[in-house]
């Protein structure tokens, strides 16, 4: 047992107090893991979209105060009962989406979309018991898609927590637990490109860049990469880019441009930018025949996406994903070893790292676009 086991643990947190303001950080009081739920020590969080998206409060219905994060690297601190597929000090990646192991989905080989533990960015409590395991002298704070990685220690499911290898370096490892997985699988599990073939990522951002890394894995041969901002495309040709389009030098769709400079269409595309325009794009650029077109960002839920049916009987194959298709528990431990015995690069979308205590600037990054992924240290 820790010492810690069944107490409350005081601790550092970065508060979201108001949408859009500067989290605060303060302590908390964080509660011991109840059935089925486990209290992790974090290591290292990284910021991801998502996080900014709802910290914004944009489109969706504000919930704070909350703490956010949900890409981080963490050590188990104590176990709740029913736990044990987890010990205490496994290192693990907490997953904004579960595994169960008993519903439909997770018994499934087609599909990671667990019932009991999907992505819900409305919830701010833990299942169990409807509660928060975060409060400060009494004052309940919300958890974000039960992972809250903004804190020093935090309280998750333990069907979200995938325990991976103990020598792999927390500090790199950790962005694998969202958009870097989420590319990557796109591409990998999704997409399946063949080696020698060509595939079309829309949109460079670290999920785009994380497909391209994937068509790099997978061996193809021409990796064109889309995007409105030509700053992007110096970068993106560490991950294995071939070729640039920049959308905005052309004054046609960008699918015919595609499907001109490569005789008819691309073998594979991935969207990654959620715009619908590009979704569209990405299905009509894949050739006649055998092409797969997949859709990994998100459009706003009242979206439409519109095409001509003759695209389909033509035999081009529309696809979504979900995470990568991975799934978290069975799935992300050898994503990590795959990068641990060298066939997958992570240091290169490591742009910049900074301490808890200057986790505001790792939103400024991200609102200016500048770089990739920040590291946050949690125990500088």
């Amino acid at each position: 047992m820790s010492s810690t086991a069944g107490l409350v643990i005081p601790c550092k947190a970065a508060v979201a107090w108001e949408a859009g303001k500067p989290l605060v950080i303060q302590q908390v009081e964080v509660a011991p893991p109840q059935t089925m739920e486990v209290r992790i020590k974090v290591k290292y969080t990284s910021l991801c979209h998502t996080d900014l998206y709802f910290w914004e409060a944009k489109g969706q219905t504000p919930l704070f105060p909350r703490i956010f994060g949900h890409e981080a690297a963490g050590i188990v601190e104590s176990v709740g009962e029913g736990v044990t597929d987890l010990q205490i000090g496994d290192h693990v990646l907490p997953v904004f989406t579960g595994e169960c192991g008993d519903c439909k989905h997770c018994k499934s080989e087609e599909s990671n979309m667990c019932n009991l533990l999907r992505i819900n960015t409305d919830r701010g409590v833990m299942l169990n018991d409807g509660k928060s395991r975060f409060s400060i002298n009494g004052t309940p704070i919300n958890h974000f898609v039960g992972t809250s990685t903004f804190s020093e220690y935090t309280v998750i499911h333990s069907g979200c927590l995938a325990k991976i290898n103990p020598l792999a370096p927390m500090d790199k490892v950790c962005i694998l637990s969202c958009g870097i997985s989420t590319g990557l699988g796109a591409t990998l599990n999704v997409a399946k490109p063949k080696r020698g073939s060509s595939i079309a990522i829309f949109g460079l951002g670290a999920v785009g860049l994380a497909a391209a890394e994937g068509a790099r894995i997978a061996g193809a041969s021409r990796i064109i990469g889309i995007d409105r901002s030509p700053k992007r495309f110096k970068e993106a040709e560490k991950f294995g880019i071939t070729e640039f389009v920049n959308s905005e030098d052309h004054d046609r769709p960008i699918q015919e441009v595609i499907a001109e400079m490569t005789n008819g269409g691309v073998d594979r595309s991935v969207e990654c930018t959620g715009n619908i325009d590009c979704m569209i794009a990405a299905f009509e650029c894949v050739h006649d025949g055998w092409g797969v077109a997949v859709l990994v960002g998100v459009p706003s839920k009242d979206a439409v996406f519109m095409t001509k049916p003759i695209n389909m009987l033509n035999e081009r194959t529309l696809k979504g994903t979900f995470f990568g298709n991975y799934k978290p528990r069975t799935d992300l431990p050898s994503v990590v070893d795959m990068y641990m015995n060298k066939e997958l690069e992570l240091d290169k979308f490591i742009t910049h790292r900074l301490p808890f205590s200057e986790i505001n600037k790792a939103f400024d990054y991200m609102l200016k676009g500048e770089g990739l992924r920040c590291i946050i240290s949690m125990e500088e």
